[in-house]
Formats: C-alpha cells, sequence, structure tokens
C-alpha cells in the first residue's frame, strides 16, 4: 500500500514542479524536464537489479522493481513534446541517453579499482553494479528506438487531432484527444520496450516468455495508471 503512496506522492510532486516551472521560468522549462527524465533513467537502472513481485489482486508474477518508474520515463517524454516539440523532445532523449552512456562507463571504470582490505560488500557491490554488455546494449538499444518513436507517435497524433482536440468544449480531464496522444505513444513505447530488451539480453540464456509477459503487464498497467497526472499537467498549463 505504501509503495503506491509514495509513486502519487512523487508522481504529483513531479508534475506540479514542471509546471511551475514552465510557467514562471520558461527559460528554465526544458531544463527542468530534461533533469527529472535523465533522474528517472538513471533510478531505473538501479531499481531494475532488484525483482520484485508485482501483485495485481487476481494475478501476481516477477518484475524488475523498476517496473514503477519505467512509465515515468515514458510520461516525461510526452511533457517535453507536449511544450516544447518533437525536435526537441529528440535532442532530450540524446542527452539523456548520453548521461547513461556515462553513467555505465562511469560504474565500469570504478569497477576495474581494488577495493579496501576492510571493504566487506565487495561482491555485493560487483552483483548489484555488475552490468554484462549484452544487458547493456540491449537497454541502450530498447531506449534509443522506443523512447524517439514514442515522440513521434505523440506528435504525430497531436497534429492529427490538433482542431478536435481544440474544439472540445468540455474539461480537459475528460478530453479524449489528450488521452488518446498520451495512452496510445506511452503502450507503444513500454511494448516494444519490453519486447526488445528482454529478447537482446536473455534470448537463448532464460526462458523469455514469463519476462516479456511479466514486463507487458506491469508497466501497461502503471503506464495507464500514470496517464491522468499527463492530462493534469496539460490542464494545468492552460490556465
Amino acid at each position: 500500500m505504501f509503495v503506491w503512496l509514495y509513486w502519487i506522492i512523487t508522481l504529483t510532486i513531479a508534475t506540479y514542479a514542471s509546471v511551475y516551472v514552465i510557467k514562471k521560468m520558461p527559460e528554465n522549462g526544458f531544463t527542468v524536464l530534461t533533469a527529472f527524465y535523465v533522474v528517472y533513467l538513471v533510478a531505473s537502472q538501479v531499481l531494475a537489479t532488484r525483482i520484485i513481485v508485482f501483485d495485481l489482486g487476481f494475478y501476481s508474477f516477477y518484475a524488475p522493481a523498476a517496473v514503477f518508474i519505467y512509465p515515468f520515463i515514458a510520461q516525461v517524454v510526452d511533457m517535453i513534446n507536449e511544450v516544447y516539440g518533437e525536435r526537441r523532445t529528440h535532442i532530450s532523449i540524446f542527452i539523456a541517453f548520453a548521461t547513461q552512456v556515462l553513467f555505465v562507463l562511469f560504474i565500469g571504470m570504478v569497477s576495474n579499482l581494488s577495493p579496501a582490505p576492510f571493504f566487506e560488500l565487495e561482491a555485493a557491490w560487483k552483483s548489484l553494479f555488475g552490468l554484462s554488455i549484452r544487458i547493456t546494449i540491449a537497454s541502450w538499444v530498447s531506449f534509443m528506438v522506443c523512447s524517439n518513436l514514442d515522440a513521434w507517435i505523440f506528435a504525430s497524433l497531436k497534429k492529427r487531432f490538433f482542431e478536435k482536440e481544440k474544439n472540445f468544449k468540455h474539461d480537459t480531464m475528460i478530453n479524449p484527444y489528450i488521452w488518446l496522444r498520451s495512452s496510445v505513444s506511452d503502450i507503444v513505447n513500454l511494448t516494444l520496450d519490453s519486447l526488445i530488451f528482454v529478447f537482446i539480453a536473455f534470448y537463448g540464456v532464460m526462458p523469455v516468455l514469463p519476462l516479456v509477459i511479466g514486463q507487458l503487464i506491469s508497466k501497461n498497467v502503471i503506464g495507464f495508471l500514470d496517464n491522468p497526472w499527463f492530462v493534469l499537467y496539460k490542464k494545468m498549463l492552460e490556465k
């Protein structure tokens, strides 16, 4: 129960903080959103090392703990795209990718240093941060493909339904065209990410079907649940 409370609080803080900066300090908006993007990515790489029981109430399965963060990553891509457009979203994606390359390189650099004789957690540290080349490549490929595709789909749907969205006379929170572009772009992103990452990282090593199913369900459930925050973000921007 507490994990969902933390999830709601962190997503709400990020949403309100983003809107505040965009409206009050517009020259810093793109930087702040990109910073959130980078934080989510780094957190997901660390949290992915812990496998948890994901309980939907009627069905339980195993998945990396980072499934709670992955939808945030897809969401912030939409938040950047909504305000700054597709071109700058792709720029943000490449900036974030560069930070992930540096993150892995820094881990590799430190891993080659000799631990102090009194450091008793070396095995645990190696286990936690010992990223294999195959998993790293899988992560980078899935990120670049899925994030850029997300940005393109979101921008295309926004352009396609711009007039209908603009002419919608009811509350922004129930505008179907805003929900459509956020939901569809995230579903494609999170689904392809699960498929690409698992097959590249684990095909021939582990049974990939259970891993794919676990990630597909968990990521898309959480991805759907965080859509109201994007619609709220859109509504607050219009005030």
